[in-house]
């Protein structure tokens, strides 16, 4: 589903976001780098958009994910995919960007872009992909200070945070567990314990923090095992994310396309396996900028 130039009605998609969660079914959301890539999430029917900093800073910087992009590149890139699209988007805010003073500021700019939902994740600044070596974490007590700082400044209710902690990494799954669990008493509506490195460490992240709403990563090519969605759904997870599938899959097929331009001279041979240009035009709303031109010329 794809937003138009003008307001759409239906549902708001925060709205929308707090009832899939509340339903039987994990909320599937495949990670978008830019607005292209989240019109294609929604076109292939997916109820929600997740915003990976990993793919912002590859689509933007042509950067690894280490705490390079600002909040406000993110905030702009998160409103673009907004504007793009009519599901809900989960914007990955990093740090929040500093202290929960700045974390304040962060979560207003990313409510004000229209998302539905905010992560925020207790690694020192700058952060690094949660599936990368070298991740630090902040002490507990101030990601508790910044989650409720997070709660203090939306003011749509409906606003989901995401509450993420990397401790596993460097402290242990119990400790990140504990975290996990005072971040949601702070007032995180959704938890995501980063990079377990087993299936039975999924199980006892399941276990340990059953009744609240889980995210599971399932990063492709990452430290976490890739686990089937019956698993995940049996295990009570309410949101599965699937991060870098639209970026890596994108990579893949320009360096296809460019090596065949490269040997053959032209794109000439590569025609068959390209989306007619016509359809492209369709797909981003062309029809219906031709329409609004009729209706305001």
């Amino acid at each position: 589903m794809s937003a138009g130039l003008l307001p759409g009605g239906g549902p708001p998609p925060r709205r929308t976001l707090r009832q899939l969660l509340a339903a039987d079914e994990p909320v599937l959301a495949p990670g978008a780098y830019d607005a292209l890539s989240a019109r294609l999430v929604a076109e292939a029917g997916f109820p929600a958009v997740y915003m990976t900093g990993f793919g912002a800073a590859a689509s933007l910087l042509g950067r690894p994910d280490v705490g390079l992009l600002t909040m406000t590149e993110m905030v702009d890139q998160a409103r673009r995919m907004v504007d793009a699209v009519g599901v809900p988007v989960i914007a990955d805010a990093d740090t929040g960007y500093g202290n929960p003073l700045n974390v304040l500021r962060t979560v207003r700019a990313f409510e004000q872009a229209g998302v539905a939902a905010v992560q925020l994740e207790d690694q020192v600044t700058p952060k690094r992909c949660g599936h990368m070596e070298g991740k630090q974490v902040i002490p507990a007590d101030d990601m508790v200070a910044k989650v409720r700082a997070a709660v203090a400044a939306r003011t749509d209710p409906d606003l989901v945070l995401v509450a993420r902690t990397d401790a596993g990494a460097t402290e242990g799954l119990e400790a990140a567990v504990s975290r996990a669990r005072r971040y949601h008493e702070a007032g995180a509506d959704v938890l995501f314990v980063e990079a377990p490195q087993t299936e039975a460490e999924v199980e006892a992240v399941a276990e340990q923090l059953a009744g609240v709403p889980l995210l599971f990563n399932w990063a492709e090519g990452g430290r976490t095992p890739p686990m089937p969605l019956d698993l995940l759904r049996d295990l009570g997870f309410r949101v599965v994310i699937f991060p870098v599938s639209t970026l890596l899959a994108a990579t893949w097929a320009l360096r296809e396309v460019l090596a065949a331009v490269r040997r053959g001279g032209t794109p000439a041979l590569s025609m068959d396996r390209l989306v007619p240009f016509g359809e492209f035009l369709d797909f981003i709303g062309l029809p219906e900028v031709g329409e609004l031109e009729s209706r305001f010329a």
